[in-house]
């Protein structure tokens, strides 16, 4: 194919109109690579569900033409989904050290495992097929954070991962500006950026501030401090345990996930803890209430996380004196406001000192704000911009902060998921749909949940199930015994016997009525008795549960 006739396509699979599930495919000719392989917790409308990862119909049936996976950074939100996806596409995983070393605690605790992990480090350069890749430094609120560059045959593509511009950080490790502008410089084709915090002005303040914080928190704490925070943000980890060391204070960590990661993170040397500095949560009774720490998970307010269970007075190792000073260091994830509300309420209650909320200084944000945006604009200099990884609204102001700054309305791409956009080296157009979507996990399923289930479990938990069992003899069809009914959420039967009683009658009716009739098929015998009841209990309780006949013959 001639040069100026080829194509490259960009098709986002997660992350377009929400928050998660980030997941970006790039073609050219018959290679794929894939960018992240995130899930999204579920809404509160899904019910049982545990997980929602991205339809991959697409790369089941392109799966030989893939190249690899190459993930940005460790947050669930980018590698959550791979325990599921690697069961089913076996492809070469590219990671940073920490990155993989949290992927592979998530695949073993699936019984997955990683077969082709590729360490890379932030300055590295792969070449996968026909593209080759450059890992770039950037800051977020967990370590080893890259953007990536993707050299294709049609021009360069620049994927920011989730980033902000952090001077001061935890670690040391600055976002790699000179290589940004470098790469801007010799010209990019299309940038794929951060739309996260693109409703916030200013610039997002730095992870140290936090710190910062802490510190003033300990000096004027008497009692213990319980610290609740992500499990991944080893940086808001290794700012707990420098200020409880500065402190004199023993620290115990609690939560499956924070250990997890505590331990990766110290093993492959990201976390830098003193000897002698952390406990077991089984030796806090040796020592006072003001010479110990908690690290723990929680912060939103999850039903089984430590914290929550701590809160409620439930969990078997720690309890809440009062005294007791909580950090709750994150704010909550859109969805979770009421769940993190009762915990710190909990709290309160029992005497602790809460330390919470975005104006308190204990938590900032790990993506760009609104100037960082445009500065990453300016570095990039992009011929074509698709904002990624937020809700519409954020990609659409992404968009007019893009082409605040230049870039031309029709080169800006506000899409969802999908969607195939194809860019040759001048035009970039909006090429057709790929199936995309959601895949709900409950339990060991996956996908085996859908619309109808969820709307049944929605009905019976509003109105609850009736559940109308009758012996009828099929030739005759007559009534051997029955009918009985079976309430569970509707209403308390030995309150309501007048209702069951004349409910049940309207069963007989309905009984009746098909054996005048001459009707032998049970589903319409069932649905009679369906529509009658259903009809009558409106017509008593304005309710309308779900109405379950269970026939037996005879």
């Amino acid at each position: 194919m001639p040069e100026n006739e080829q194509k490259i396509q960009i098709i986002p699979l997660g992350g377009i109109g929400e928050i998660g599930k980030n997941m970006t495919v790039i073609r050219f000719g018959d290679e794929i690579i894939v960018i992240d392989c995130g899930l999204m917790f579920p809404e509160d409308n899904m019910l049982g569900i545990d997980l929602v990862i991205p339809d991959i119909t697409y790369l089941i049936e392109n799966k030989d033409l893939i190249k690899g996976i190459i993930l940005t950074h460790g947050h669930e939100d980018h590698i959550g989904a791979l325990p599921y996806v690697l069961k089913q596409i076996d492809v070469p995983v590219y990671g940073s050290k920490l990155t993989l070393g949290i992927l592979e605690g998530r695949l073993k605790e699936n019984n997955v495992t990683l077969n082709n992990p590729v360490t890379i480090g932030a300055g590295d350069h792969v070449k996968i097929g026909s593209f080759k890749v450059e890992f770039i430094r950037v800051s977020h609120s967990i370590a080893d954070s890259v953007a990536l560059a993707i050299e294709t045959p049609i021009g360069t593509i620049v994927h920011t991962g989730d980033f902000k511009f952090d001077q001061t950080p935890v670690d040391g490790k600055v976002t790699d500006f000179c290589k940004l502008a470098e790469i801007g410089k010799k010209g990019v084709l299309v940038l794929l950026a951060d739309s996260t915090n693109a409703e916030r002005p200013g610039t997002t303040p730095s992870e140290k501030a936090v710190g910062d914080t802490f510190d003033d928190i300990f000096r004027n704490a008497k009692g213990r401090i319980i610290i609740a925070s992500f499990s991944s943000n080893v940086h808001r980890i290794q700012q707990s345990i420098d200020t409880a060391y500065q402190y004199k204070r023993k620290v115990a960590i609690l939560g499956r996930s924070m250990l997890n990661v505590s331990c990766i993170s110290r093993d492959l040397g990201y976390l830098n803890v003193p000897e002698g500095l952390i406990i077991d949560i089984d030796e806090l009774h040796n020592y006072p209430p003001e010479s110990t720490v908690i690290l723990t998970t929680g912060s939103q307010g999850e039903p089984l996380s430590a914290l929550t269970r701590i809160a409620m007075s439930d969990h078997r190792k720690v309890t809440i004196t009062p005294g007791d000073t909580v950090i709750i260091s994150a704010t909550p994830i859109p969805g979770n406001e009421k769940l993190v509300s009762r915990t710190i309420d909990c709290l309160f209650k029992l005497g602790a000192e809460v330390v919470y909320g975005s104006n308190s200084g204990i938590h900032v944000s790990g993506h760009a704000s609104i100037e960082e945006l445009k500065l990453m604009q300016n570095l990039i200099k992009p011929k074509f911009f698709i904002p990624v990884h937020g809700e519409y609204r954020h990609l659409i102001k992404h968009a007019k902060i893009a082409q605040s700054l230049g870039t031309p309305k029709e080169n800006t791409f506000v899409i969802e998921n999908g969607v195939v956009l194809e860019f040759t080296k001048n035009k970039g157009t909006v090429a057709g749909r790929v199936p995309s979507g959601i895949v709900l996990v409950d339990g060991l399923g996956v996908g085996d949940v859908g619309n109808i289930v969820l709307r049944d479990r929605r009905q019976l938990s509003q109105d609850g199930i009736l559940i109308v069992v009758v012996t009828i003899d099929k030739e005759e069809i007559s009534v051997v015994s029955g009918p009985d009914i079976v309430s569970r959420g509707f209403v308390y039967v030995r309150e309501s016997e007048e209702l069951m009683e004349n409910a049940k009658e309207k069963v007989r009716i309905a009984l009746d009525k098909c054996q005048s009739e001459g009707i032998k098929e049970w589903t319409v015998i069932k649905s009679t008795i369906r529509d009658t009841l259903s009809k009558y209990l409106y017509e008593q309780t304005k309710r309308r549960p779900m109405i379950l006949p269970i026939i037996m013959e005879v």
